[in-house]
């Protein structure tokens, strides 16, 4: 199986050449962001980092302080859908290129990702303990007060593999 390395910031390009069923991993930064960080982004909260080009991993990570600083300890996807309602908003206000999740978006939302060059990349569920073993270090971390939903920004390593599940082109893994 072909395992194709990207590095973040991805390019449109980047996007663009990914098709549905690609396995993908990712060396850089990601960002992780749920519910209550989207729904801050949406409603005009400026952003305390540029996601232009960004990854944005739908996750809640387990973290603990040390003497070095945070250390991941699991971070596995949360369900993509759940965000939804605000998930096209939210990839047009940040210029994000890839979502990771679990679960998929709903076919509508899957539309309006491909027309944004924006594409999704499925991880598996329950697979937190390798999510964070690929976290090479917490660069950042904003929103505190969001508990669980701030946003953490995490260099990455290998992290994967990724499925490409919804692609700029329209096709739609879940639909097949």
């Amino acid at each position: 199986m072909k395992i194709t390395k990207l590095k973040t910031p991805l390019s449109e390009k980047d996007a663009k050449n990914l098709r549905v069923g690609d396995v993908i991993t990712i060396d850089g930064v990601i960002v992780t962001a749920r519910d209550k960080a989207y729904a801050k982004i949406t409603s005009g909260k400026k952003l305390p980092i540029d996601l232009s080009g960004g990854v944005i991993y739908h996750c809640g990570p387990l973290v603990k302080r040390t003497s070095k600083g945070w250390k991941v300890i699991s971070a596995g996807p949360t369900t993509s859908a759940r965000m939804d309602s605000i998930q096209a908003d939210f990839v047009k206000r940040t210029k994000t290129r890839a979502l990771i999740g679990k679960g998929g978006t709903g076919k509508e939302v899957a539309e309006k990702l491909a027309k944004l060059d924006c594409v999704y990349l499925a991880f598996t569920g329950g697979a937190g303990a390798l999510a964070a073993s690929q976290v090479e270090g917490v660069e950042d971390v904003f929103w505190k007060e969001l508990g669980p939903e701030a946003i953490w920004v995490l260099r990455v390593k290998d992290f994967g593999p990724l499925v490409v599940a919804i692609d700029t082109t329209g096709n739609n893994l879940y639909e097949k």
